[in-house]
């Protein structure tokens, strides 16, 4: 058949097309070769420009060439099926041969009989990690994710040393050189030494950074390739599901930092492994933990409580997720996009506010603020490595949230409202806030601490009742956070507001002794 195929293919025609210019007749002759595989709209075109031809013959020509290149394709399927026919009639085509070739074609671009689309790498890893978590395989797994654990601490460990040798060593250089300024030396050999010792802790850092980087790929990929062939080793997955027992919600008021949910302890005790276990076993669960960080409006991990987070992260490898550094980069993608649409309705609505004598504010604002994240959003990160979390609500707040004048309409209200939302349209069952600030000022007084917290406790509230629109009264946990350096007065009188505003049957309080 393909010689069949190959006969009536690559022939040359030729396209005539007869048209008059006043009392002038003119032929245009064009070899074509079949199948033509240029689109005759384009063919047509170039035909136009290449013989200077007149407009006027312009919609006739493209016709008359399109019903040509059509007859003659129609020609050409009719020769070749009638050889392909006379090709079966002779036996020179086997015809079992031929219907299974049919049958296979069919069956592969025909939607009913495709075969279904295969899972993805991520899907298999989640659904075998999930059998595995919950299987008695479960304290072999913990017990290598914490060996990995230990092995990028004591990596960090290595490099902190060595870059406080390198600050140290540089810092008695630099002592020595500022004892010969204005002597034997001069600012400009001051300013070289700085740009140095500047582009040694650069090069210092980058090095670090790669090997803890590679480190942790590899730990990833080791991991996931062990937990694959484990599962298939086992043969046995444990499908049993667990059942739920429908309770109220429950309300905690804690004294501590909020990195305490996230970081891990190096020492193998049974209550660390138990905790990490919780998490474990809900990562892929509709038990999912959450916390709310008050941060800035840069999306980075440079500074504050947005380092100290990023920080606790790097020390251990997430073999789940992307790094905390790689998650970042795509919320700035998506900001930056989400900026430049909501630039140009702003552009748009400006443009109509300037003709009928508007203002221009909100254009300079958005100007303004265009590669930052406004006051009341936030931006989340997933999480596998971090001991008592799930996920991470990175919630923008300015210096307003230390006033003491906010209101329920505040934009950091509002958007906890929102966290609160997502929690319950994504199946995060715990969720630790801060119901005041991460660190105490002076001017946090006492009843500052009573204004902010009542504030707190009251739109939480609200927000709680409206849950039950949200998700059908799934019972949750909310987790309110002081800062340790309360007092432990204010502490009793918080807790003692707590049950005034929120219905409860009964309260537990516990204390800790470190």
């Amino acid at each position: 058949m393909k010689k069949n195929r190959e006969r009536f293919c690559n022939r040359e025609r030729e396209f005539v097309y007869k048209f008059k210019v006043g009392s002038q007749c003119f032929e245009l002759r064009v070899p074509l070769k079949f199948p033509v595989q240029e689109n005759a709209s384009h063919l047509h075109g170039r035909l136009m420009l290449l013989h200077n031809l007149p407009c006027f013959i312009e919609k006739d020509l493209k016709e008359a060439l399109s019903q040509f290149i059509e007859e003659e394709s129609l020609r050409d399927y009719d020769r070749e099926a009638e050889a392909a026919l006379e090709a079966v009639k002779s036996g020179e085509v086997d015809l079992h041969q031929l219907a299974s070739t049919w049958a296979k074609a069919y069956a592969e671009t025909t939607l009913e009989h495709a075969r279904p689309e295969e899972p993805s790498w991520d899907e298999d890893f989640a659904d075998v990690y999930h059998d595995l978590i919950h299987s008695p395989a479960s304290e072999t797994l913990l017990n290598l994710e914490h060996n990995y654990f230990v092995s990028i601490s004591e990596l960090i460990g290595e490099r902190d040393v060595e870059l406080k040798k390198l600050r140290e060593r540089q810092g008695i250089e630099m002592e020595k050189v500022m004892q010969e300024l204005g002597k034997s030396l001069t600012d400009q050999d001051v300013n070289t030494l700085a740009a140095q010792h500047f582009e040694s802790q650069q090069d210092l850092e980058n090095k670090w950074s790669n090997e803890l980087k590679q480190s942790t790929a590899i730990q990833k990929q080791e991991y996931q390739e062990w937990v694959i062939k484990l599962h298939q080793d086992l043969k046995n997955p444990n499908n049993s599901s667990l059942a739920q027992l429908k309770t109220m919600h429950n309300l905690r008021l804690l004294r501590a930092d909020m990195l305490d949910f996230c970081k891990h302890k190096r020492n193998h005790r049974s209550g660390v492994k138990l905790h990490r276990l919780q998490t474990a076993l809900s990562l892929y669960s509709t038990s999912l933990c959450g916390l709310v960080l008050l941060v800035d409006n840069r999306i980075n991990s440079y500074s504050g409580i947005k380092r100290d987070f990023a920080t606790v992260c790097q020390e251990c490898t997430d073999f789940h997720f992307p790094r905390i550094e790689e998650q970042l980069e795509v919320v700035q993608q998506v900001v930056l996009y989400a900026r430049t649409q909501r630039r140009s309705k702003l552009k748009e609505s400006h443009d109509s506010g300037s003709r009928n004598g508007g203002s221009d504010d909100k254009t300079k604002t958005a100007d303004r603020n265009y590669l930052n994240i406004l006051p009341g959003e936030f931006y989340i990160t997933r999480h596998s490595n971090l001991s008592e979390i799930h996920v991470a609500f990175h919630l923008c707040v300015d210096d307003n949230v230390k006033s003491g004048n906010i209101t329920a309409r505040d934009p950091a209200i509002m958007g906890l409202r929102n966290i609160l939302k997502v929690c319950c349209t994504h199946d995060i069952t715990t969720a630790s806030i801060l119901l005041l600030v991460h660190d105490m000022s002076e001017e946090m007084t006492i009843p500052w601490c009573l204004r902010r917290a009542e504030l707190v406790f009251k739109c939480v509230k609200g927000f709680m009742m409206e849950m039950a629109s949200w998700d059908g009264g799934i019972s949750r946990t909310v987790q309110f956070l002081v800062p340790q350096s309360i007092s432990e007065e204010m502490f009793y009188q918080l807790s003692n507001m707590l049950p005034q505003i929120f219905r409860v049957s009964s309260t537990l309080t516990l204390t800790s002794k470190h």
